[in-house]
């Protein structure tokens, strides 16, 4: 990794909004998954979630997460157990749904952590779901059109998170907030693709990357590398 590449990562990371995401439910077309990591990536989210009760969907949510190796996705086997979990984070949970209680969503407060909540991309939002946010949010539309495709509403309300963050000065940060073991992570799989995929592939652990963004590992650990087959 040069040392551009290692300053790049560096930037990213420190840019990363950690109590900002996004769930989506039973979103299933994997163009509108992919471009929902798309614009979670560019606004500086770093993992979103993601309920498929099959296992097949599960598969289809690595798959499609592929094209963003950036951002984390969290999968659900239900939306009761994702919605549980980012509260548990202090999240306020908001689903994009026309209902009487719905509000503009460009009159919430988005330096708090937040979750958006997108539905399936024929039938929305589950009632399960609805029951379980904090507030229903609508992008307002004055055509004949009443919806806009999931990805597209997604990239909407994200951009005016991040326009509020920014303004707020949560994106003027020099250091990141992740955890020590999520940044080294992101180090090597983003600064040492080659060598994270072989690693992976041999069930090995990352090794250190130092402050200079060197790999940092012992004699055995680079023999295993070199080996044939899996450790």
């Amino acid at each position: 990794m040069n040392a551009q590449r290692f300053a790049r990562i560096q930037e990213m990371l420190a840019l990363r909004q950690h109590d900002l995401t996004v769930c989506m439910e039973q979103v299933h077309k994997p163009h509108n998954v992919s471009a929902v990591i798309r614009t979670a990536d560019a606004v500086g989210i770093h993992e979103v979630h993601a309920v498929w009760p099959g296992q097949r969907m599960r598969t289809q949510a690595s798959s499609s997460a592929g094209s963003n190796s950036w951002v984390k996705v969290v999968t659900h086997r239900n939306i009761n157990e994702a919605v549980k979990q980012l509260k548990a984070q202090k999240m306020q949970v908001l689903a994009t749904h026309l209902s009487d209680s719905a509000v503009d969503f460009r009159d919430i407060d988005y330096t708090k952590p937040t979750c958006i909540l997108m539905g399936q991309e024929k039938t929305g939002i589950t009632a399960e779901a609805l029951a379980l946010a904090d507030q229903d949010i609508i992008i307002p539309m004055v055509g004949m059109v009443q919806s806009l495709n999931v990805s597209v509403a997604s990239a909407l309300i994200l951009y005016e998170a991040q326009r509020q963050r920014q303004n707020a000065g949560l994106y003027q940060r020099d250091y990141s907030v992740l955890d020590e073991t999520e940044q080294q992570r992101l180090l090597f799989e983003g600064g040492y693709p080659v060598l994270a995929r072989v690693a992976n592939q041999k069930g090995l652990p990352y090794p250190h990357i130092n402050s200079q963004g060197e790999v940092e590992a012992d004699f055995g650990w680079w023999a295993a590398m070199q080996a044939k087959g899996k450790k």
